[in-house]
């Protein structure tokens, strides 16, 4: 939902306001989640990012 995009929200209070529509509207109108990767390509996507954030220096 573009309503609750980075940035779009002005306060707090938006966003929470965006957020409860939101979840109003999920749940009058569920859609089924179709997963479009493989558990093992989850994983692997994961371990790169945790290699990335370790080699990072912070």
């Amino acid at each position: 939902m573009k309503l609750i995009r980075r940035g779009v929200n002005r306060s707090v209070k938006d966003l929470q306001r965006d957020v409860t529509a939101w979840a109003e509207e999920w749940n009058a109108n569920p859609r089924l989640y179709v997963w479009t990767k493989t558990a093992d390509e989850i994983l692997e996507t994961l371990a790169a990012y945790c290699q990335r954030i370790n080699d990072s220096g912070h």
